[in-house]
């Protein structure tokens, strides 16, 4: 089969469609042909050498894929051959075929496209995990969601309005903002030509936000809890603006607020596929009926994955950039 490899690049790593090792299922697993994948922050991080795969995973950049199933273990009975398909993978989405395990599987509605399917599992678990299993938003709460535009940043924003809650978020264009708007956020802050915890205070009469979804990290970690109301929530899911900083704890206590560090990557597969059946029964139905959609900017296709990391890395991106394997004829 063919997949993405990774070589050596002056500036950045070159990213080759070549042919590899075919991929095998065991005991529990779905083989899953491939039609496509997206790109994930973790998936420029790892082509870097910065995030390997937790250990016996693939090698293979991906976290998600849209498809159709190949094959099926033996004990596999809810699947079959023809079923169109999207999944979550610790790795190994790059690449005409993967191997999952059955419970990670969601069927594919009949109206959407592949390319639609690609743009949910990463994006929309981890939003669902971290608002709501994590951070136990409630109705009537309010929420502040960092990089609202990105593939998690929008499917947090639909899910948290959808939910009942009040949606504050951060961008940094004039198109992101708008899009931040569109999508359900009350309050969209410019963060580049913008103090969000002074705008959000002045939108909250003092009070500030209950839960608080991070990518950023240090550069924001005294402003984020310098905004959480009492009782508040900070859910850290990455440290694109640093790993260190200073804390008050004196905040942290006088507030009684809770800092969380979430990752879905490198949890069991047996808990990813209770959180996979969580967001199934919650907000599947809403997806699958057109309530809430997911957001894709641009399709590559997969031999051109260097340059939709470089797309992504230039932060260009509005929703999830998907990439297409090639289909014979």
């Amino acid at each position: 089969m063919k997949a993405v490899g990774v070589k050596p690049g002056d500036k950045a790593p070159r990213l080759v469609w070549q042919e590899v090792r075919d991929v095998s299922i065991g005991p529990g697993e779905v083989l899953v042909a491939v039609r496509a994948s997206a790109v994930n922050r973790a998936d420029l991080l790892q082509a870097r050498g910065q995030y390997p795969p937790p250990s016996g995973v693939s090698e293979i950049l991906g976290l998600e894929i849209s498809g159709v199933v190949h094959a099926v273990a033996e004990d596999v009975k809810e699947w079959s051959a023809g079923d169109r398909v999207l999944a979550l993978l610790p790795g190994g989405g790059y690449a005409e075929y993967a191997a999952v395990p059955s419970g990670l599987l969601l069927r594919l509605p009949d109206v959407w496209s592949f390319a639609q399917g690609a743009a949910v599992p990463e994006a929309w678990l981890t939003a669902f995990l971290n608002l709501f299993i994590e951070g136990q938003l409630a109705t009537g709460e309010s929420v502040l969601i960092h990089a609202g535009a990105s593939g998690v940043g929008t499917a947090a924003i639909q899910m948290a309005r959808s939910a009942g809650a009040v949606v504050f978020a951060t961008a940094g264009s004039v198109e992101k903002l708008d899009a931040c708007r569109r999508f359900g956020a009350t309050l969209a802050v410019d963060y580049k030509r913008q103090d969000f915890a002074v705008e959000i205070k002045a939108h909250s009469a003092g009070r500030g936000v209950d839960l608080i979804l991070d990518p950023v990290g240090a550069a924001y970690l005294h402003r984020n809890i310098e905004v959480l109301a009492p009782g508040g929530r900070l859910v850290n899911i990455g440290v694109m603006g640093g790993r260190r900083a200073e804390i008050d704890l004196g905040m942290v206590l006088g507030r009684s607020l809770r800092l969380i560090g979430s990752r879905l990557r490198h949890r069991p597969v047996s808990e990813k596929i209770r959180i996979v059946r969580q967001f199934e029964e919650r907000f599947w139905p809403l997806l699958a009926d057109g309530r809430l959609i997911p957001v894709i900017d641009r399709v590559f296709p997969m031999s051109e994955a260097e340059a939709a990391h470089g797309y992504v890395r230039e932060n260009r991106n509005i929703g999830k950039v998907i990439l297409e394997v090639p289909q014979a004829g």
